[in-house]
């Protein structure tokens, strides 16, 4: 893959069903239309995050991804195995989530067609949907490369028909329209924006996708950085003026109590309801699609983990094979989709919660240190791309980790801490395992 098709990898990886679905829940957190607050807080989080991405991926391209540089930053401590394998670890429980999430979402919204959808119905849709995702992937990587720009045509053509019909049609006062409590900076203010931060991060994750498969990007070290970069700036753009215009047709009070808000808002924006109601219907297709686009890069960059483990040794050995005429990881593949589809039968909100929180605690952090770790231990890694304003984005990074983490509700925070622990004894398993062979 080039810059385009990694950049377009990464974009509909971010822009998935997640805003469509979460905005009204982050106006439900902000207590208002003020939820742009949320947005900034996750944009200038995920710019910074995404340097440490990019040095890390620039330095050391290969697949695998944030296993490969927690290995190498923390392998001068002795903790490189341990963290590599607890990161391995997390991939078995992160990708069915994530992958499970998009899906539940994609259920939720064929429900604006699906009336009658009952909730096992539901749940068996998400769950066809990972199935269908994981086939359209067991292919090879120059197809993946042109099918994911298509996607991409089709992405960006959903995301601009939200914004160019609400530029004629939104209210900007009432977009605007911030209650008192807004404009006061106050423990409220903030915890409100630690809140729907989480949701802001759910949605703009996936700029560190190309990461997972630099062993078939063209030039990883300089189409790694850009691709993360660019897919940030064009995704953080496209969140905020969505999310503004549709506010401005559908006030607030009305789009926190909405699950399709994007049906709802193309409605308003036709004068004729029988047009307007044909226009939602349009809509909710494309939302569809954009779906399944996204889940489609998530499973793709997820598949390679297990695979560049397993090819070190570092990771059950099925998982190192590659096709035999393909030349993809069809068994990584294949675990990663079938794991997903019991994840299908939970909420979106438990699943969002889990997907974050885990990260935090067993990767986001420690790659914030890693980054500085390997720049100042790891002399013999060579760095062709170094963050700017170093180390500041890391350690900004790091800190708006660990405030999100904080402010989470109690039971997501243990489940983290019990998923930590589990993945620790793992690997002591592993490690006696090995040695009595």
């Amino acid at each position: 893959m080039g810059l385009l098709q990694a950049t377009a990898t990464n974009i509909i990886g971010m822009v998935g069903v997640g805003p469509f679905l979460t905005i009204p829940f982050m106006v439900g957190a902000m207590g208002g239309p003020h939820i742009l607050y949320a947005w900034a807080f996750g944009a200038v989080l995920a710019l910074c995050d995404g340097l440490v991405y990019a040095e890390l991926g620039a330095a050391l391209p290969g697949s695998g991804g944030p296993y490969v540089y927690l290995r190498e930053a923390y392998r001068p401590f002795g903790l490189g195995r341990l963290a590599a394998f607890v990161f391995i670890f997390q991939v078995m429980l992160v990708a069915p989530l994530s992958i499970a999430g998009g899906a539940v979402g994609f259920a939720d919204y064929l429900g604006f067609y699906w009336k009658t959808m009952g909730s096992m119905q539901h749940n068996l849709v998400a769950a066809v949907l990972c199935v269908v995702v994981t086939a359209l992937l067991y292919r090879d990587i120059a197809s993946i490369g042109r099918l994911a720009v298509l996607m991409l045509i089709i992405v960006l053509a959903t995301v601009g028909w939200v914004i160019v019909a609400g530029l004629f049609n939104a209210s900007w006062s009432q977009a605007f329209d911030f209650p008192p409590e807004a404009r006061r900076f106050d423990a409220g203010l903030v915890r409100a924006i630690g809140t729907a931060g989480l949701l802001a991060m759910y949605n703009y994750g996936g700029y560190n996708n190309v990461c997972n498969i630099g062993d078939e990007l063209r030039e990883p070290e300089r189409t790694m950085p850009r691709a993360i970069v660019l897919s940030i700036v064009v995704v953080v753009a496209l969140y905020v003026v969505m999310s503004t215009v549709v506010l401005g047709v559908v006030p607030w009070r009305e789009a926190e109590q909405t699950r399709t808000i994007a049906s709802v808002f193309i409605a308003r924006t036709f004068s004729d309801p029988a047009t307007g109601q044909a226009a939602a219907l349009a809509m909710t297709v494309l939302i569809l699609i954009v779906t399944a686009s996204s889940l489609y890069a998530v499973v793709l960059g997820y598949s390679r983990i297990p695979y560049a483990a397993a090819r070190d040794g570092q990771f059950f050995e099925v998982f190192g094979r590659l096709h035999p005429t393909k030349h993809f990881p069809h068994n990584s593949l294949l675990t990663i989709g079938a794991v997903a589809i019991p994840f299908c039968f939970f909420t979106l909100g438990q699943l969002v919660s889990w997907l974050i929180l885990v990260q935090i605690l067993v990767q986001f952090v420690w790659q914030c240190a890693g980054v500085i770790l390997l720049r100042r231990y790891r002399l013999d890694i060579v760095k062709p791309f170094r963050m700017w304003l170093y180390p500041l984005p890391a350690l900004v990074s790091l800190a708006m980790w660990i405030y999100i983490f904080v402010t989470a509700p109690l039971a997501g925070i243990l489940f983290a801490m019990g998923f930590l622990a589990v993945a620790i004894a793992a690997y002591a398993l592993f490690r006696t395992r090995r040695a009595a062979f």
